[in-house]
């Protein structure tokens, strides 16, 4: 079982930035993938952004040059780093971490919302 812990979270103003920090119980060098997903009121949950064991990383179009996901392996963290923000990037972001055995597991999310 890997336990994520999101923080960070909160309002801001469009073109304001936040950094979000998903804390792993496991080491994440032990997990395959790493990510940030998001969900905003009547919308499905989307990928964002997503960090691979090998250090690949993948973004969604809509946050291209805007976002970049880090991880700091001493803590098991990951990071999302958002900059540029806009109102639609308001939404619940959550963490996801991918094991080798191919379970899923998810944090319990954090709000952000940007305010114009």
């Amino acid at each position: 079982q890997v336990q994520l812990v999101e923080s960070g979270g909160g309002l801001v103003q469009v073109g304001g930035s936040l950094r979000l920090s998903c804390a792993s119980s496991r080491n994440i060098f032990s997990i395959r993938t790493m990510g940030w997903y998001r969900q905003a009121p009547g919308e499905q949950r989307e990928s964002v952004a997503v960090l691979t064991n090998t250090g690949i990383t993948t973004y969604a179009d809509s946050v291209k040059g805007r976002f970049t996901i880090s991880r700091e392996l001493a803590k098991n963290t990951i990071y999302l780093q958002m900059t540029s923000l806009k109102p639609e990037d308001t939404a619940v972001y959550y963490c996801k971490a991918v094991t080798y055995d191919g379970d899923n597991h998810w944090g319990q999310g954090t709000q952000v919302t940007v305010s114009s």
